[in-house]
């Protein structure tokens, strides 16, 4: 092969590498949420995607490189089914509604058999301390800063009662989305999807701006 063939081909090479690549981490984190974040190896992977162990080794060098990996391209679907689409409505209730309502889609689809992926993972490795616990650990704080981050801009819009604790109203609606994760895994239907859509709704809805005579000013609270 001479050197214009060869650089024919590389690109093919690259993208064939590319498709692998996506193709070993799509299912790292399905075995994730069923089998555990631990439980992925390159072993088990390589027998997993139909690829030889060494085929594999060539992607990641060790069990938490490619752990570390997998939280990534979960952290990255999330985003995209999730967190982004969320970003574009008009306003901060609206974008908090939205959160809520993309976050229950993305159990409702089954995104992975497992449920949540990261619900499955943190609850896994809460008490590992190392790097894989600390991605999973920010990811989480950067979940529940969106929540609260939307919470108290829809208290600065009028869309929600300036009194409310914002933390305390996340913390609510987190714990709502989390109960129905754990029970969608178990029961399979869509009995927890509706309760928790239903238990948000109201909470938002007891937070609505109330109305104060004009002597009485609002006191934000949570901070």
């Amino acid at each position: 092969m001479n050197r214009d063939e060869s650089t024919q081909f590389e690109p093919r090479r690259r993208s064939d590498g590319a498709q692998s690549h996506r193709a070993i981490l799509e299912e790292a984190t399905r075995l994730a949420t069923v089998e555990g974040i631990e439980g992925l190896s390159l072993a088990r992977l390589a027998d997993a995607v139909g690829m030889s162990k060494s085929g594999l080794f060539a992607h990641f060098k060790s069990k938490e490189e490619l752990q570390l990996a997998t939280v990534e391209a979960a952290s990255a679907l999330f985003a995209v089914q999730v967190t982004e689409p969320a970003s574009q409505a008009a306003s901060a209730l609206e974008r908090l509604r939205s959160l809520v309502d993309r976050y229950l889609e993305y159990l409702e689809v089954e995104t992975f058999p497992g449920g949540c992926f990261f619900a499955s993972a943190l609850a896994e490795m809460d008490t590992q301390p190392g790097p894989v616990r600390d991605r999973l650990v920010a990811f989480l704080g950067d979940w529940l800063g969106q929540i609260e981050t939307a919470v108290r801009n829809a208290q600065a819009e009028n869309g929600i009662d300036p009194e409310e604790d914002a933390a305390q109203l996340t913390f609510e609606i987190e714990a709502a989305l989390l109960l129905a994760n754990a029970q969608y895994i178990v029961m399979r239907t869509q009995e927890p999807i509706e309760r928790a859509r239903r238990a948000i709704s109201r909470r938002l809805a007891s937070a609505a701006p109330r109305r104060r005579p004009r002597s009485e000013p609002a006191r934000p609270r949570g901070k």
